[in-house]
Formats: C-alpha cells, structure tokens, sequence
C-alpha cells in the first residue's frame, strides 16, 4: 500500500493532525491506568481500522502501519506497539496462524486445536509479525466472494477450482485467509484432486447454514471445471496464434513471398482445425456438467412438488388451476428446448488438402487487394465529386434581385441559393 496515500488521507479526515499540542499527545506512549490512555488507543484503534475500510486492505504489515503510515517528520507514535497489541487481544486483527489451515487436513486440525487446549499459547509480538490480518475486512470481503459465486450459481453449492477463487478473492494470500475464514464457520471446504496433475479446489456454500459433507460428484465436478478452464486457457492461446500467423501472411503478401504466405496459410489451416477440436471437447464437457447441474436440479424440483402437493391440500387448489400452472410451465419448457436445439452444432472435420491451402491464400490476397483498391477507390471517387461540384456550378449574368445579394444558380436550374453579403 502507497504510504503517501494514507497520509494524504489521514490530512483529509483529521484537520487537527498538524497540531503540535494534539501531535504529542498522541504519539507519546502509554502510562498509567487505562482510563487515563484508552481514548488515545481508540483513536488509533479507530483510524487503523477506517484506513483498512478506506483502501480495502486485509493484511497490514505491522512495521509498515507504525514507521510509514504514521510518521511525521521521522516521528513514530510510541504507544503503536501497544495499540496492535491490545487489538489482537480484542480480537480486532488476528495472524494466519491463528486461523486453522483447511488444505492440511482433519487430522492436524485437531492435533492443533488439543494442542492449544492443553498448553496456552504464548503472547504473540505482534511488530515482529510479517503481516496481520483485519478482522472487519476479513469479513466483509468473505460476503463479497460468497455473493459474487452466488451471481453465476444458481444451486445452494458450488465448486470452483482455486486458481478461480484466488482471482474472485483477489490473491494467493487474500484468498488463502479468506479461505481459512470461511472454512471456520462452515460456510466453505477445500478439497484436491490428484489424478495425472494435483487439482485443488473450493466448495462454497450460497445459502444460509453450514456446508454439507463433500461428496464423490464433488470431485468428477471439480475436475472437470478445472478441465474446462485448461481447455478456455488452450483456445486463447489458439486464437492468438491464429491472429499473429494472419498478420505474418498479409505482411508477407505485401512484400510479395508468396511463397511464405502460403506456408503461413497452411499453418493456419492447422490452427483452424486444433481449434474446433478443442472447441468441440470443451462443448462435451460442458454438456456433461450441464447435465450434472440439471440433476441437481431435477432432485430440488422433486422436493418442490412435494412441498407443493401438500400446499395444494392444505389450501384446497382447485384442479383446474394446477392444469393452468402446468400448462404455462410446459410451453416454457417447449421454448427453452427449441432454442437448445437451434443452438446446438457439430463440427465436422475433414483432412487439410492443396485446395484448402489454396482456398485460404486466395482469401489472403483478395483481402490484400481489396486493401489497396479501397483508398485509392475513395480518392477518385472525392476527386470527381468536388470536380462535378465545381463545374456544375455558374454565376447568373442577371442582376441581383436585391441589393447586396447574388444569385448562384446550378446547371439546369435545378437548384438556387441566395448568398447575402454584407454592406459595407
């Protein structure tokens, strides 16, 4: 975090904070009893936790916040070193360690937490610690991963890999804190898989209460996301290979090798081809997760009409207006199918031949013409503009109608305008 920065907000929000009086008050340490310093430790408390709102940091480095953030001419606050003290005690910051680690498994989490249980772990320094958490943000960028899962997923869970989460939490760090956090109040569970590469993984739950128990269907979703994300990771790759090899063909057409634009051509063709492959795989495996997520919600439904043929006893529906539901549903179904399957192609393949390569470099040099037409096309055709412009156009021999006015006329006398000229 830029220092100057907080400084330049710590000037905007505290008018007095050039004040000599108010300066040393401030940044001289604690003595005595409590009540006597405890409304200078809320002011730090209090400013320490609006700067972390304000630039929305959730790890603070302690040594940064007292010799940067607050310094003043070479000054530094002498009672800092109590403040992060007291706020880790109070439970406003907190280290990582003080979170349990969900990727180190059941077993060490709960040698861990006997471990505190029967030895009282000693008072942390916390100046010396490399960073520390900050227990609002902590929470309320929890709330913001949560609901911005919630946008795109519309059952009570989902699974996401972890370079996802990373990116949505903003880090490898800022997601690994709010990972442990989420994992302690149930909310969130990592899990791996490790076939022919080591996948890891996130199951977040999107409603109210705790996560249930990760399943098998958990895994074969996992890695299969994480497989759909390699494959959109293979097509940009393509798709950029595409477009250099492209710009290599009409650069070479320019300098007239045409013979290297046919080689690029062929080389493109081959790009072509990985692509639908690629594409065609990646269609695959989102049908089957598709599938997966209509499942799930095949069993919701299930339990919906159940909830609901109670609700039609117990309110006494008439069956003339389940018959109308019903039907509104089905034209509903009927659209959403129609569409499917208007969306739905195959891509078909076929061997890469002289005719293609042809075809494609044909394509090349009709584009490189059309280029050179195009300018000198649009030059002629404003030169023969203006040049009719200017020769349909004549002065009237009549006098002027009016005083200080001349007539133009056009050719034909289609076409007069008056031009008003000023007297002098």
């Amino acid at each position: 975090m830029d220092s100057a920065s907080v400084r330049e907000f710590i000037a905007k929000e505290f008018g007095d904070w050039d004040d000599d009086v108010i300066y040393v008050a401030r940044f001289k340490a604690f003595s005595g009893q409590r009540c006597d310093w405890e409304p200078t430790f809320l002011f730090w408390k209090h400013l320490i936790i609006k700067i972390a709102t304000h630039f929305r940091i959730l790890l603070i480095t302690p040594s940064q916040v007292k010799n940067e953030w607050f310094n003043r001419g070479g000054l530094t606050p002498l009672c800092l070193d109590d403040v992060l003290s007291l706020m880790y005690d109070e439970g406003d910051i907190t280290r990582t360690l003080d979170l349990a680690d969900p990727t180190r498994g059941r077993f060490s989490q709960l040698v861990r937490t006997l471990t505190n249980l029967i030895t009282r772990p000693p008072t942390p320094d916390i100046m010396a610690e490399q960073c520390v958490i900050v227990i609002t943000m902590l929470k309320d960028k929890a709330a913001e991963v949560v609901k911005h899962l919630s946008e795109s997923h519309w059952n009570s869970s989902c699974v996401v890999t972890m370079k996802k989460f990373q990116d949505i939490c903003g880090g490898p760090d800022e997601a690994s804190v709010i990972l442990r956090y989420l994992s302690g109040s149930r909310t969130a569970q990592y899990l791996s898989v490790n076939e022919k590469e080591f996948v890891q993984g996130v199951k977040v739950s999107l409603s109210v209460g705790a996560l249930c128990s990760i399943s098998n269907l958990d895994y074969d979703v996992l890695h299969l996301i994480w497989t759909t994300e390699k494959l959109q990771q293979q097509l940009d790759v393509t798709d950029r290979r595409y477009e250099l090899l492209r710009k290599s063909a009409l650069a070479s057409l320019h300098s007239g090798n045409k013979k290297l634009a046919r080689n690029y051509a062929r080389e493109m063709l081959l790009a072509t081809k990985s692509r639908e492959k690629c594409s065609s795989l990646l269609s695959r495996v989102e049908e089957v997760l598709g599938i997966i997520a209509d499942a799930e919600s095949t069993k919701k439904v299930a339990e919906a009409m159940q909830i609901g043929a109670r609700a039609i006893k117990e309110n006494k529906i008439s069956v003339e207006d389940v018959y109308l539901c019903l039907r509104d549903i089905q034209e509903s179904i009927d659209s959403h199918k129609e569409v499917e399957n208007t969306l739905e192609q195959t891509p078909s393949y076929v061997d890469i031949d002289d005719e293609d390569i042809e075809e494609e470099f044909e394509k090349l040099e009709l584009g490189v013409e059309k280029e050179a037409q195009v300018p000198a096309a649009e030059k002629t055709t404003s030169a023969e503009f203006i040049s009719d412009a200017f020769s349909n156009l004549k002065l009237s021999d009549r006098p002027a109608v009016e005083p200080g006015v001349t007539q133009v006329v056009s050719e034909g006398g289609k076409l007069t305008k008056k031009l008003e000229m000023e007297a002098v």
